[in-house]
């Protein structure tokens, strides 16, 4: 009997191939626009993975004399289909989605309130039929392998961006001239390391190299021994990854359980955009089946981040407090956390499919909510009772929502503003966990 995710996704494929290669004026069926980083190697592999499994021929590629565009094509009983993927940037694809030439944003950046509210009369993209993160990245931090530094606050990382600090002895390391390595101007991963590490304080330093792409930054890095650059967690490559840290919070290297749950303190979500009801039946197949488990699997072959959940068994640092540790000590924590739309207590759109991902684990597992732990975390308060009382209120609010979804009697608790992943203030701190009894 086939999934029902997988009938669904065809059914989409089989009335597009009819509909839409008859009535398109456009060259392609489908256009991605954006993100370098989503349209480099994972939208070109989810686009792949979505026609092999409905198209009756090979898939194939091919340039399209343009950098960093590629169609992607495969045929089917009504003729041949082709996508574009154009990726020059998170901005760009914004414009072309606005404009009607692309059906799917792709993103390595939340939508800004700017942009959504030029389109607010056709979608809102900040909606749960919009917005779709399809994957998580950590934006690594990269430097040569020979350097010795091993961690960096984000703090002196701005001002080393900034030009503030450029010798690498002022950070303990040998006497030599920091070369600054950085993404363009019409890169999500520029607004993101703009937003998350330089903010309104510092200005990046004129100095600074500039690239269009994330694996070439970071291939010239690698051959620098003064060299410091910022790229997806995807372009690692032969280059040195530092340990990050805010505030107190310790520093943390982004992997699997850092990166999916978001504490990484430059973690980000990456994401596909829509006009809701208006989004094409073929596009909405992309979607679905990017977010469904073969989707998601296809996330992580390609250097990214899954969000299907996965059960590990965290290294705690002196740091945690040994309450926590008795708490936990029967338990592996999930890679999810639960988070909220800022400033409410609604779970935000993210959360609100990692309900279903957490439901499908158990029933993979043959495990049930009596097998689970939520545990809320709060910011940083005026009183620790007030704090205390906020955590729990997350926590059973995750819990309900659960239940609502049929998986019931998951046990909850609030730790809470202990054990931040970030400063003071920072939204990340308001978060539920989730752990799995350890069987």
């Amino acid at each position: 009997m086939p999934h029902p995710r997988k009938k669904a996704a065809g059914h989409w494929f089989g009335l597009l191939t009819a509909a839409v290669l008859c009535t398109s004026a456009n060259a392609h069926e489908l256009e991605i626009h954006g993100s370098n980083t989503v349209g480099a190697t994972l939208a070109p592999m989810l686009v792949s993975g979505y026609l092999e499994q409905h198209g009756t021929g090979p898939v194939s590629r091919r340039p399209t004399g343009t950098e960093n565009e590629q169609i992607l094509m495969t045929g089917s009983d009504k003729g041949r289909i082709s996508v574009l993927v154009a990726a020059h940037g998170s901005s760009t694809g914004f414009r072309t989605l606005a404009s009607g030439k692309a059906q799917v944003w792709a993103s390595s950046r939340p939508v800004k309130s700017t942009e959504a509210s030029q389109v607010r009369e056709k979608a809102d993209l900040t909606s749960l039929e919009s917005e779709h993160v399809i994957a998580i990245d950590g934006l690594a931090v990269l430097v040569h392998p020979g350097n010795p530094i091993n961690a960096m606050s984000i703090e002196t990382l701005a001002k080393v961006f900034s030009g503030q600090i450029r010798n690498w002895a002022e950070l303990g390391g040998p006497d030599q001239s920091i070369q600054l390595y950085a993404r363009d101007d019409r890169s999500g991963t520029w607004d993101t390391f703009k937003s998350l590490v330089l903010g309104k304080t510092y200005t990046l330093d004129g100095a600074a190299k500039r690239y269009e792409s994330n694996d070439q930054l970071s291939d010239d890095v690698s051959r620098d021994p003064g060299g410091i650059g910022f790229s997806g967690l995807a372009s690692v490559r032969n280059s040195k990854l530092l340990a990050i840290s805010e505030g107190d919070a310790p520093a943390l290297k982004p992997d699997q359980l850092t990166v999916a749950s978001e504490d990484y303190p430059l973690s980000r979500r990456l994401f596909m955009y829509t006009m809701g009801n208006q989004t094409p039946r073929f596009a909405k197949g992309l979607i679905e089946f990017a977010l469904a488990e073969e989707g998601q699997n296809l996330v992580a072959e390609s250097g990214f981040v899954s969000q299907n959940p996965i059960a590990v068994k965290p290294e705690f640092d002196d740091s945690v407090p040994k309450s926590f540790r008795r708490l936990t000590g029967n338990y592996q924590r999930l890679t999810v956390n639960f988070r909220f739309a800022e400033g409410r207590t609604r779970l935000d759109n993210k959360a609100q499919r990692d309900l279903l991902r957490v439901k499908h684990y158990l029933e993979q597992q043959n495990l049930s909510g009596d097998d689970l732990l939520l545990i809320g975390f709060a910011d940083a308060q005026s009183h620790e009772l007030r704090a205390q009382m906020i955590s729990e209120l997350r926590a059973l609010s995750v819990r309900k929502a659960l239940s609502e979804a049929n998986v019931a009697n998951a046990a909850y608790t609030g730790y809470g503003h202990y054990m931040p992943v970030g400063g003071k203030g920072n939204q990340r701190n308001g978060r539920v966990e989730v752990w799995i009894k350890s069987h």
